[in-house]
């Protein structure tokens, strides 16, 4: 039968493996999140720099096209073509914006304005009907 200086000394070679297996377990997750912290670190440093080359691209891309918008190179046309195509169609539903908030055009087009059944207009006179009262 164990003594009790036995018990009281595998108690404490017991508790000094868990000590050092903990400080071993602590210097792992310190290193682990030494790691990670950097990791991260280094993602957003790079994930910045794409950012910039980006912006200066696009500050490269928008240089160009104001210097050569009238007279682009061939390999370049389309884009040219495509960004002209926008900003014809930009500045169309723009002219359109403006005549619905004065008010001007009809929320329905002109097909539908025969079926006022359907229409969203609150009366007639939003089709050039005036000969008949306001629908309610």
């Amino acid at each position: 039968m164990p003594n009790y200086d036995d018990l009281k000394k595998r108690a404490k070679d017991a508790l000094d493996t868990i000590a050092d297996v903990s400080v071993e377990a602590y210097k792992l997750a310190e290193e682990k999140a030494r790691v990670l912290a950097k990791r991260a670190k280094l993602n957003a440093e790079i994930t910045r720099e794409r950012g910039m080359i980006r912006r200066a691209k696009s500050s490269i891309g928008n240089a160009y096209y104001d210097l050569h918008r009238d007279d682009p190179e061939d390999a370049l046309k389309q884009y040219f073509q495509d960004i002209e195509a926008s900003h014809n169609l930009i500045a169309a539903n723009l002219r359109e914006l403006e005549e619905l908030k004065k008010g001007n055009a009809s929320c329905c087009d002109e097909e539908d304005a025969e079926d006022a059944g359907s229409c969203c207009c609150t009366n007639d006179d939003d089709h050039g009907n005036d000969d008949e009262a306001p629908k309610e």
